[in-house]
């Protein structure tokens, strides 16, 4: 059933003190922890709950979120199709998704909609919490961006406003690159070419390019691990 825990509307001005935020979740108490999350950080303000895609997509109309934590196992549609009827109807609120779907055609459709960011669940408050105040300071730089030449354009389009600290190699997709992140970021302990390529649905030359771009760049760590013959594996983990 929705709830609705503030009662105000969009405010105006190019960046807001405080990011209005709808918790979608078809269990009520998972959706209470979220919103207990959420309101541990002062940038951010609950302003309601949803329990179906339908509740989801009438609540944005009337409360206006700026973020919408999204569950994707909704009991009368999936998630990203919530995605698309929000975008049809004109909503531009960003959406990040936290469900337990790990196939890698749903985070590559999540991706395609053009989500913020994706928690697999189960997650602590120190992992939302993370991912959320990462959201708030790329909304900050693309609100305070100017745009002067192409540079500035790729950065808008990053999602940062900020100059990357390494352009990525040419062939390589920002798309790719951050499913790659987020793939090694979300892993329990190290993850090998192969099994980044199987969790992401590329091919296995192309998972292990990005990991040994993410090794020379200082993000990811390389172990090797030794087996009863042949050449050692390598193994990849994101580090913090």
């Amino acid at each position: 059933m929705m709830g609705r825990t503030g009662g105000r509307g969009r405010r105006s001005g190019p960046v807001q003190e405080t990011i209005d935020v709808l918790v979608v979740d078809d269990d009520f108490m998972v959706a209470r922890v979220h919103r207990t999350y959420v309101d541990r950080l002062a940038a951010f303000r609950v302003v309601g709950t949803a329990g179906t895609g339908a509740e989801a997509i009438t609540a944005v109309g009337e409360l206006r979120p700026d973020l919408v934590l999204l569950d994707l196992y909704l009991p009368d549609v999936f998630g990203l199709d919530v995605v698309s009827r929000l975008r049809a109807d004109g909503h531009d609120c960003d959406v990040m998704v936290v469900s337990a779907a790990r196939e890698a055609d749903t985070v590559r459709g999540a991706v395609r909609h053009g989500v913020v960011d994706y928690l697999l669940k189960p997650f602590g408050y120190e992992e939302l919490r993370a991912r959320l105040e990462r959201y708030a300071a790329r909304r900050v730089s693309l609100h305070a961006a100017v745009v002067r030449g192409q540079a500035d354009v790729d950065r808008v389009l990053a999602g940062t406003a900020a100059p990357p600290a390494r352009p990525l190699p040419k062939g390589m997709s920002v798309e790719t690159a951050e499913l790659i992140e987020r793939t090694l970021r979300d892993a329990e302990g190290t993850l090998s070419a192969t099994e980044c390529a199987a969790r992401t649905g590329i091919s296995r030359v192309s998972a292990r390019r990005y990991l040994e771009h993410f090794h020379s760049t200082g993000s990811a760590d390389v172990s090797l691990r030794y087996g009863a013959a042949g050449r050692p594996e390598r193994r990849y983990t994101w580090r913090p």
